[in-house]
């Protein structure tokens, strides 16, 4: 059950050492929905870091209304995206356990927070613990408490160790970071012998039916992020891989009929690859194959499911 207004709920008030991040650009509405349901949650985060991005004076001012002594807000005056805005908000954090959530995602249950905690106390070697999100007009699975072996997770509803966070490149300053932000991470963690779990014991709710990603800046971001990825974190040996993937993402796009922005993406790779060409650092050739084997096996638990 979705947790209720504070001032709705009894014994509201406690908190627990969690920082809670929320990147966000002029959506005013959802990230006050948003605070209002964290801060319902019992226990509550300590610390509720929001970035505020491009110089977002709306959202600026609004916040303001919003404040409290949990409440820290950073400002970005150029586009950093909600990678970049994560980056900041996760170096800011005051707790090693640090929850991702967006503007228009908030926990399911009032215990989220304690529960994030009890599993992080319970999986040691966990640098990130994703959750199940269901979207808009999705039903509500029951809680388990398990939790399993994930390739990676979704910036929207995952909870991470600061410290594992911290050792890595961090997240790219993009603005459309489809098909490159959460892999890109995956990678770098799995790199250096990170565990990535998952657990439908964390539940998120994100208000949205993801029919904004059915458009042409979309469709461009995610093949040319696909090649970006490959740039930044494949070994040379693995760039027949990367350009595969490319083509399968051009295939993808036009099967589903998502023809506008198709060629927009294939030319603009060379300029989003000269853009970020300073932020090359390959993983391990074992390291992408331990990836895509993790993959297949989520894809096979699925489909079983």
């Amino acid at each position: 059950m979705l947790p209720a207004p504070a001032s709705d709920r009894a014994g509201a008030g406690s908190q627990c050492p969690v920082t809670v991040v929320i990147p966000t650009y002029e959506r005013v509405a959802p990230l006050t929905a948003t605070l209002a349901h964290v801060r319902a949650c019992n226990p509550a985060p300590a610390q509720i870091i929001v970035h505020v991005d491009n110089g977002d004076r709306s959202t600026a001012a609004a916040l303001n209304d919003l404040a409290g002594p949990d409440l820290k807000v950073l400002y970005a005056q150029s586009r950093q995206g909600p990678g970049g805005g994560r980056n900041r908000a996760i170096a800011a954090a005051r707790h090693e356990i640090i929850v991702s959530l967006d503007d228009d995602s908030y926990p399911v249950d009032a215990d989220f927070f304690a529960r994030v905690l009890a599993l992080f106390g319970e999986y040691p070697q966990a640098a990130v613990i994703g959750t199940a999100i269901f979207h808009r007009g999705e039903a509500i699975a029951a809680d388990e408490r398990r939790v399993q072996l994930a390739p990676d997770f979704v910036g929207c509803g995952c909870a991470y160790r600061r410290t594992a966070f911290l050792a890595t490149h961090g997240y790219q300053p993009i603005a459309l970071a489809y098909g490159v932000e959460e892999v890109d991470m995956a990678l770098q963690l799995h790199d250096q012998e990170s565990t990535i779990l998952a657990s439908p014991w964390l539940r998120i709710r994100h208000e949205t039916d993801r029919q904004h990603q059915i458009n042409a800046a979309v469709t461009a971001a995610h093949i040319r992020n696909t090649a970006l990825l490959a740039w930044l974190r494949y070994p040379l040996e693995l760039t027949p891989l990367g350009m595969a993937q490319v083509g399968s993402r051009v295939w993808w796009s036009v099967r589903n009929g998502r023809f506008n922005g198709v060629l927009t993406g294939l030319i603009t790779i060379a300029s989003t690859i000269w853009r970020f060409r300073r932020q090359r650092a390959p993983v391990r050739k074992e390291t992408v194959a331990k990836y895509r084997k993790l993959r297949q096996m989520a894809a096979i638990h699925q489909t079983a499911q």
